[in-house]
């Protein structure tokens, strides 16, 4: 879903190309020629091609082939979600159809502009200016507040989520994925277990999350420091916006070595902002006050991913994970962990029991 050469690119044609053709000549108007389909590769969990005409150029986002679960690979989710976003101020591509007719290609797909632009992954931003990056992280505080302050119900999206509970119903579906892929004793995650549901936030207004805010799912221009869309809204849903936040915060608390952070480095030589000027910037944009739990938000935040990367290391001892460095990336849950309990340790947490 991108133009930057950091993606490698392999030919790789889906299903009934001529079907696919003749489905797109219909549904885009102006679409004419023949087509070339590009395979864009770099890890989306949903298969994605550029499709290039004589006169446009687009991007197709597939299903995956096979059996799935019910809520996976929601693609319908995300063509929803950035048709609602368009003019809203937060920057989207504009999408253009969307096919649930399994007769097309096998499975569920949507097209959308083909964006020009950079995905970046290193939040250090190597080889900008500081006053590049300064602008690429205020932009990026810009959106996600954006976001995070429009009304669901003004976006066409009340009910894109079950409403009330949220942070409730989060703890216990990512225990209950890191039991079912636990592979040796973790005392940390079964600390966190026991104190997260009794340090649980109150209630904040349902708004529109995106899930998974981060450097490497934004476009940036192709020669500014400005974002021209946000990417991959798979885990988009209703929900806490300061949990979605806390999430994209996460890059302070953690060490380049770790988990693409920024933590150890020396921010003010970058001229990228500490994490306090940065929610601070954020809770300005959105009028709400400092939160006295933001480190419930970013414990929960550790510990969500530890349970993710649990996944990987579980699917990589049973032999099923497509990635060669899998049982590398999932022993990271260890410590993650780790890291999540010491920061509830240092806000004053008590062991449970």
């Amino acid at each position: 879903m991108t133009q930057t050469s950091e993606l490698a690119q392999t030919r790789a044609d889906p299903p009934d190309p001529e079907r696919l053709e003749a489905w797109l000549a219909a549904a885009v108007p102006g679409l004419d020629g023949p087509m070339t389909l590009t395979r864009i590769t770099g890890g989306q969990s949903n298969p994605t091609w550029r499709v290039e005409t004589p006169g446009r150029s687009l991007v197709l986002r597939a299903k995956p082939p096979g059996a799935l679960l019910p809520s996976a690979h929601a693609v319908d989710r995300e063509f929803r979600v950035m048709r609602a976003l368009a003019g809203s101020g937060v920057p989207v591509p504009e999408v253009l159809a969307l096919c649930e007719d399994q007769s097309v290609i096998g499975r569920t797909f949507y097209v959308m502009e083909d964006v020009p632009g950079r995905v970046l992954y290193d939040p250090r931003l190597p080889g900008m200016t500081r006053a590049e990056r300064a602008a690429v992280f205020d932009d990026m505080n810009r959106v996600i507040a954006q976001l995070h302050s429009r009304s669901p119900a003004a976006l066409g999206l009340d009910d894109f989520g079950r409403h009330g509970a949220y942070m409730a119903r989060q703890v216990a579906r990512w225990t209950k994925q890191y039991r079912a892929s636990e592979t040796a004793p973790n005392p940390a995650m079964e600390t966190l277990i026991s104190w997260l549901p009794d340090h649980m936030p109150e209630e904040r207004a349902v708004g529109v999350i995106h899930g998974d805010f981060r450097l490497d799912n934004l476009m940036l221009h192709p020669t500014e420091p400005r974002i021209v869309a946000v990417l991959d809204w798979e885990l988009s849903t209703l929900g806490d916006p300061m949990a979605d936040f806390a999430y994209h915060a996460l890059a302070w608390r953690v060490s380049p070595d770790l988990f693409r952070g920024l933590a150890g480095e020396d921010l003010a030589a970058l001229g990228i902002p500490d994490e306090e000027s940065y929610l601070a910037r954020y809770l300005a944009r959105t009028g709400q006050p400092r939160p006295g739990d933001w480190t419930f938000y970013l414990v929960f935040s550790l510990f969500r991913i530890a349970a993710i990367l649990q996944g990987v290391a579980k699917r990589a001892e049973d032999g099923t994970a497509s990635d060669p460095r899998a049982s590398e990336t999932g022993a990271l849950a260890r410590p993650l962990s780790e890291r999540a309990w010491a920061l509830a340790r240092e806000a004053g947490a008590r062991t449970p029991g």
